[in-house]
């Protein structure tokens, strides 16, 4: 370059590109060791291919992009800050030559759409093509990446996340890789619990032709085991929406029971029992038909059967099922039928190890069953769309921990660990991951030839031992990807200090319901204010009437002025009313919006906050970002910032 840049001007760009005519496809946040390139804004004058390769140097690392030193003209609510995008860009880019001037600059177009704004989460988010509809995978780190991705495949981020300092990333199994259809194994899991409560339990045969409503329960819900009630409550436990079976308690019912004691109810356990994961919804939408049936029919169900008791009894049945193998057989049988394919699984596995990382595994489920559910979803389809089952799934993972008996395995020391010899499912003793010799022999036991002997099949354990296999120095350098929030994310992240990630499948619906009601949002948020505004002119007007020396006439006025605005407040208030309703209706009929009460975050939402550092709907999102991204959580507001601030 000929001459010096623009002290201002300075850039810094992310990665190489083959030509200039697409989105830039890596950008993200700058590391002091990162490769810079300045240029000055005329070197824009190249054409769009040769402008990367013959005006600057590509660094290798990633690092930022400031868009308000180049175009002033930038949406306002971004023109004041440097955007730090981690993987891709929203705005398509190129140069454009100045008519009847020597010099050229840069002209940008935004698409505004759900899958490109989003607050600062979404312009830190990686853009995705996802029109393939996930027949063909593409991953942050393929040719094909760079273009949008879908707002409900995005993942957000509640704590600074930095994955440049995670060394392992691990997985649960169970409705976290294996995303189970809930229409079909939730139904199995129902008919094998309604079963179980007949046969095994003494319930009258009339069970055996209930049907499952697999669409009704929502995760976060509460379980009133004395009170036969299903409780949706806010982030400060108060009780926002309840159901006696599936009558709706009326608002003096749900108030005398739940918000007229001296003492704060805690909603935990013995008395309550907690929905937080999606394997509950068969149990609890079973209690509530039989809250029903035991009011209806009282003589029917079995003596001193209590609504405590007939919840203990459906925990007892569905325990059952999966004690004697009556759910997973199934499943083993027919896994296409009851789990979801996802071919985006095995890249965002291969991209995990390819940047370095160790990958794990742990599972409660036993090595038999998680060899079966891993083979269906990491091995190769045969034109015939089956597979044969074997260990190549192993590959992908540098150790696999099954029978865990999680959440004990967080913190639990004393638990034994047993080697896994895959092909047989015989257990080995180790001493605590060390292979023991047999009593009689010098040598210890080794695995069959043959098998991948890069990853370690274990049974039991804790977690002490799983951090000695990985070498692990910092329970922080570890991100565990779970579905429940109980089992999986709250003890890896209080006792251990892991970083988590949390997966809600349920998200990706809720996210674009979000986008589709925005405009509804915004009425509710007027009527609301037009609420208040009446109300407070109400009150200073009764103020006045009982506290002020008005004569006849201006009393007589005062007063036929408070009753045209209570009317008005009466109008106002049913307008709003109706509003929540079908705004509350839209995302669900029974329990509304899984991430609200109202205008509060639901107890749900609430502990996906204070636990997950991530959230987003399934695992393999993670494929869409860069194994290096630095995740930002966006800026949190107090009430008295919110209509302060600019958003």
């Amino acid at each position: 370059m000929s001459a010096p840049p623009p002290p201002h001007l300075v850039v810094t760009v992310a990665t190489s590109l083959p030509t200039c005519n697409r989105t830039f496809p890596n950008f993200s946040s700058s590391e002091s060791d990162s490769l810079s390139s300045t240029f000055p804004l005329n070197s824009l004058a190249l054409s769009p291919r040769c402008l990367f390769s013959s005006t600057m140097r590509i660094p290798k690392k990633p690092v930022a992009f400031c868009l308000s030193l180049f175009f002033p003209d930038f949406p306002a609510p971004f023109s004041s800050r440097i955007l730090r995008f981690s993987s891709g860009f929203p705005a398509k880019i190129k140069a454009i030559h100045a008519a009847g001037a020597n010099q050229w600059h840069a002209h940008y177009s935004m698409d505004y759409s759900p899958s490109t704004v989003l607050g600062d989460k979404a312009s830190q988010s990686h853009l995705m093509d996802s029109s393939n509809g996930g027949e063909n995978p593409c991953v942050w780190s393929s040719p094909e990446g760079g273009c949008k991705i879908d707002i409900g495949k995005q993942i957000f981020c509640n704590r600074s996340l930095n994955m440049r300092n995670i060394v392992a990333v691990g997985f649960d199994m169970d409705y976290t890789l294996a995303q189970y259809k809930p229409e079909t194994f939730e139904s199995l899991a129902y008919e094998g619990t309604t079963r179980k409560l007949v046969y095994d339990l003494g319930y009258p045969q009339e069970l055996l032709a209930w049907t499952f409503d697999w669409k009704y329960m929502v995760r976060g819900l509460v379980l009133d085991k004395k009170r036969g009630n299903i409780l949706k409550m806010d982030r400060h436990k108060y009780v926002k929406v309840a159901y006696h079976g599936f009558r709706e308690l009326s608002k003096e019912d749900k108030v005398g029971t739940y918000g007229n004691t001296l003492i704060r109810d805690s909603f935990d356990e013995p008395d309550y029992a907690l929905i937080d994961t999606l394997f509950s919804l068969a149990e609890a939408y079973l209690f509530a038909q039989l809250v029903d049936f035991k009011d209806n029919n009282p003589g029917k169900v079995p003596e001193g059967a209590d609504y405590s008791r007939m919840y203990k009894d459906v925990r007892a049945a569905v325990d059952l099922c999966h004690r004697d193998g009556t759910l997973k057989q199934m499943v083993a049988k027919d896994p296409k039928r009851y789990i979801n394919e996802d071919t985006s699984m095995v890249p965002m596995l291969k991209m995990l190890r390819d940047s370095g990382r160790s990958t794990f595994l742990v599972t409660n489920s036993l090595w038999d069953y998680t060899n079966i559910v891993m083979n269906f979803l990491c091995a190769s389809r045969t034109m015939d769309g089956g597979n044969t089952c074997n260990f190549d799934w192993l590959q992908y993972f540098d150790v696999v921990i099954t029978g865990s008996a999680k959440p004990g395995f967080f913190h639990d020391n004393r638990a034994n660990l047993f080697e896994v010899e895959p092909e047989s499912g015989m257990l080995l003793n180790t001493d605590n991951g060390t292979p023991m010799p047999r009593v009689g022999s010098t040598s210890p036991n080794v695995l069959p030839k043959g098998l991948n002997k890069s990853c370690r099949v274990f049974q039991g354990g804790s977690v002490g031992h799983l951090h000695k296999l990985l070498s692990i120095e910092s329970s922080s350098q570890v991100l565990y990807v779970g579905d429940h929030i109980y089992g999986d994310i709250l003890r890896s992240k209080k006792v251990l200090g892991w970083r988590t990630m949390l997966v809600v499948p349920e998200l990706e619906r809720e996210v674009e319901l979000l986008w589709e009601s925005r405009d509804m949002r915004k009425q509710l948020r007027m009527l609301r204010n037009e609420r208040d505004l009446i109300e407070d002119h109400i009150h200073h007007m009764k103020w006045s009437l009982k506290f002020e020396s008005l004569d006849e006439d201006e009393k007589q006025k005062t007063t036929s002025a408070v009753h045209e605005l209570e009317s008005q407040k009466d109008q106002v208030r049913l307008s709003h009313q109706q509003a929540q309703r079908e705004c509350h209706q839209k995302f669900h009929k029974i329990w509304g919006q899984l991430m609200k009460t109202g205008y509060q975050n639901s107890r749900f939402a609430h502990q996906v906050e204070r636990f997950a550092c991530l959230y987003t709907s399934q695992v393999s999102n993670l494929s869409l970002y860069s194994p290096d991204k630095y995740y930002r959580p966006s800026e949190d507001f107090m009430p008295h910032e919110f209509h302060i601030l600019p958003l």
